[in-house]
């Protein structure tokens, strides 16, 4: 008699498939993200818009009502998340920025390596040339 004990249920495949961010208005935040990372939208509702290419992880953006956008770097709001965008040229993407809507805070823990934006909604993101 074998001591083996088989598992005849099978492990279910599981793939990274996207993050969503919480905030006020998803098309707006939709726009500023597709238009930085040039991805489509590959689905739209009023509370909800996804931006993907077909087959690869996407962003989603998910209407909540009560958003309150973090308070970074001071914790009284803290932050969940945040991106790690690659860049060529710190400097350039973060001016290109700049006048797509994101907003440049006072506080930078290493600007030669990472610079640190807040999109329109208010959610800290990161430029980086090590990525």
């Amino acid at each position: 008699m074998s001591t083996e004990n088989p598992d005849t249920t099978a492990v279910p495949a599981f793939r990274y498939a996207a993050v969503t961010f919480d905030c006020p208005d998803p098309a707006e935040l939709a726009r500023f993200y597709g238009e930085m990372l040039d991805l489509p939208v590959a689905y739209e509702s009023d509370d909800f818009v996804f931006l993907a290419r077909e087959g690869a992880p996407g962003l989603g953006f998910s209407r909540v009502a009560d958003h309150r956008p973090p308070t970074w770097p001071d914790p009284t709001v803290e932050k969940r998340a945040h991106l790690e965008i690659g860049v060529t040229d710190l400097d350039k993407a973060e001016a290109h920025l700049l006048t797509r809507g994101a907003t440049h805070p006072t506080h930078q823990p290493s600007p030669d390596r990472w610079r640190v934006l807040l999109d329109p909604s208010g959610q800290p993101f990161c430029l980086t040339t090590l990525a």
